[in-house]
């Protein structure tokens, strides 16, 4: 039985680490300009340095989220945390892009070893009847650090230099790291002396690689050969693992579990249809529409507020009502959003945008917390760490693609060219395709949420 002061320390770590790795990823989407023009990049090199970090998170996230079953899953988030901390010092002392973008790989490891426990220690500290709200509330605090964010990131730009947006998380990383280690009593081990699957980490990982980066190369032949290869990846990575004694990732979770394995095609669908919104529009509001970061941050703060205040409402709702008709309604409200903002032009009202986002954020609320919660229903609480590694591998891996997906479109309608006025028009455009095609990717995604089944329904594990 785990005492209420440990599951209240849980609640805390896991909640201030929601805020602070979502506060830089909001932050760094505001300071992208002003990074472009201290390095001298274009749109597309600049994209690397918000997708070299999601794409780090999403090939660690499963192996670290198997490591802190089998070895402990504060000891994992602890070293997680320590280690993003020391990251964020050295991105904010980066003297080349280059140098910056390896400091975010490093952000992204420290990132994964964070997302791939703080879910799994709420699990499991609270019993299944309280999950939705503990999850809602954490989903509730990662909103928050994506809402301030935009504006703290726009503002700290602005008149302290984008260097800033990287330091000021020093503090409270190493203020995550000391109440852990004083405060988090518990260690828990769902795998502990189960052997750690390194083929197929080192296969899940390539794989991941080469799609993401086949991605950013298409239509180019290297980008197709990377797909095929990222395909057969993917293959030879499942046939490994029903195969090995103690696997990477559990298979059968998805052939035993319809809720657990629909829940997580509908979170890869979600992010991969909404993640690179902020990008997007950062670019648009400051390149476009020539608002500093600080205002362009402001304005982006409407979808991630509304976000964090209905998180832990729809929640605390799924404890109750089956959350596919939650999640999928929250689906529906997304493309409804994204909809809205395909004719966007350079003429737009910006109320209308910030209206846009918040359709956008409302959707989003509704989808976030019950799914979370459908996920960590579905699992024994043995493969807690996995379950919630998987679903966070899905949430970077969407938000990477959805990268990688805007970012073709910019190669392919822009080019390898820095956003100025003369191409403006043709920025334009790629920004109404994209939201497009993300508005088609989410309208499929409904499809996967409802087709989950109830997952209430199912035995408590």
């Amino acid at each position: 039985m785990i005492d209420t002061a440990t599951r209240r320390a849980a609640l805390l770590v896991a909640t201030l680490s929601s805020f602070l790795t979502p506060y830089m990823v909001s932050a760094v989407t505001i300071a992208l300009p002003a990074i472009g023009s201290s390095f001298a990049v274009d749109a597309v090199f600049l994209s690397w340095v918000a997708m070299s970090y999601s794409l780090t998170a999403a090939i660690f996230l499963l192996p670290c989220g198997r490591w802190a079953d089998i070895y402990g899953r504060k000891r994992v988030f602890v070293a997680g945390t320590a280690l993003y901390t020391l990251a964020s010092l050295f991105c904010g002392l980066a003297t080349g892009v280059g140098a910056l973008i390896a400091f975010r790989v490093l952000q992204g490891l420290g990132a994964a070893m964070i997302f791939g426990t703080g879910t799994a220690i709420l699990t499991s500290a609270y019993p299944a009847g309280e999950r939705g709200r503990v999850l809602g509330l954490n989903t509730a605090t990662t909103y928050v650090g994506l809402s301030v964010g935009p504006f703290l990131g726009g503002l700290l730009t602005e008149h302290l230099g984008w260097r800033s947006v990287f330091l000021v998380t020093v503090p409270l990383g190493l203020a995550v790291v000391v109440l852990a280690l004083w405060q988090l009593r518990a260690e828990w081990t769902g795998a502990r002396g189960e052997r750690f699957d390194l083929v197929g980490a080192l296969v899940f990982g390539l794989a991941l690689a080469a799609l993401i980066f086949g991605f950013s190369h298409l239509p180019a032949m290297l980008g197709v050969w990377l797909v095929l290869a990222s395909l057969a990846g993917g293959v030879a990575f499942v046939a490994w693992e029903v195969r090995v004694a103690h696997p990477l990732l559990n298979i059968r979770l998805f052939l035993d579990s319809r809720v657990f394995a629909f829940s997580n095609l509908a979170a890869l669908i979600s992010y991969s249809a909404t993640s690179a919104t902020g990008f997007l529009l950062s670019l648009y509001l400051q390149y476009v529409r020539g608002l500093g970061p600080q205002a362009a941050g402001i304005i982006l703060l409407a979808q991630p507020v509304v976000q964090a205040l209905f998180s832990p409402s729809s929640g605390r709702l799924s404890d109750r009502v089956e959350p596919r008709v939650i999640a999928t309604a929250g689906m529906g409200v997304t493309v409804l959003g994204l909809v809205l903002l395909v004719p966007i032009a350079q003429a737009t009202a910006l109320w209308f945008v910030v209206g846009c986002l918040l359709v956008l954020g409302f959707g989003f609320a509704l989808f976030s917390s019950p799914n979370t919660n459908a996920v960590m229903g579905a699992v024994e609480p043995r493969f807690y760490g996995v379950a919630s590694a998987t679903l966070g591998t899905m949430r970077l891996t969407g938000q990477t693609l959805s990268m990688g997906i805007a970012t073709l479109i910019l190669a392919l309608l822009v080019g390898q060219s820095r956003i100025a006025p003369e191409n403006h028009v043709a920025f334009i455009s790629s920004v109404r395709v994209t939201f497009a095609v993300f508005a088609v990717l989410c309208f499929g995604g409904m499809f996967a949420s409802l087709a989950r089944g109830d997952a209430h329904s199912q035995t408590e594990l």
